[in-house]
């Protein structure tokens, strides 16, 4: 709580804050950093030693209420009220044609199908869908998403999966068959796909 209110502490601030020694803080520090919630970095002080420097890390932030998923679904049920269903759907058709166009770049080069899944699944990692993906024994590929960061957003409108289905087809190819076979949203523990080369 003091990190997140104060930003950047000391060891020796933060046990002053709590009332006891640098090194209990110090100690207690390490331990949030061995569970990658605090980071320690060296800032210069003039003359001797730098010093440590705490603050939280993201996953430390995370730990904080954050309303953002209530919010985005407020503005979803918005527009479709006051705007109509055909808005909402331009909104979601222009947010697919700019991931489209993002992960088709990005794959630009990417020749083999492997090599395409193992981009995606890179793509959609850095997104923070904890992606990540496997061989299978019939000789496909699947490609897994652990998380899903817009889960709310997904729920209160299913356009987002169809149009994230869409754009997986487009990006992997002609070449390649993409079918879900979890979805979270539905009940899954994840959201997983089968992908398999069309020519096989």
């Amino acid at each position: 709580m003091l990190l997140k209110m104060h930003g950047k502490l000391t060891a020796a601030n933060l046990g002053e804050k709590l009332g006891t020694t640098g090194e209990a803080a110090r100690q207690q520090l390490a331990r949030l950093a061995k569970d990658g919630l605090t980071v320690a970095t060296s800032e210069p002080s003039g003359v001797g030693r730098p010093t440590r420097i705490w603050k939280l890390t993201a996953a430390g932030h995370a730990r904080f209420p954050d309303t953002h998923a209530a919010l985005t679904v407020q503005i979803l049920e918005s527009v479709r009220s006051l705007l109509g269903e055909a808005a909402l759907d331009r909104i979601i058709s222009k947010r697919e044609d700019e991931t489209r166009a993002q992960y088709k770049a990005a794959m630009a080069g990417k020749s083999g199908l492997k090599e395409r899944v193992a981009a995606l699944a890179d793509l959609r990692s850095a997104e923070g869908y904890m992606a990540g993906w496997q061989e299978t024994d019939d000789g496909g590929v699947l490609l897994v998403e652990n998380h899903c960061p817009i889960c709310a957003a997904a729920t209160s409108c299913q356009d987002f999966c169809r149009a994230e289905l869409g754009v997986f087809r487009d990006v992997l190819g002609p070449d390649a068959s993409v079918e879900r076979a979890e979805h979270l949203v539905n009940g899954g523990r994840r959201c997983s796909y089968v992908i398999r080369e069309t020519n096989a």
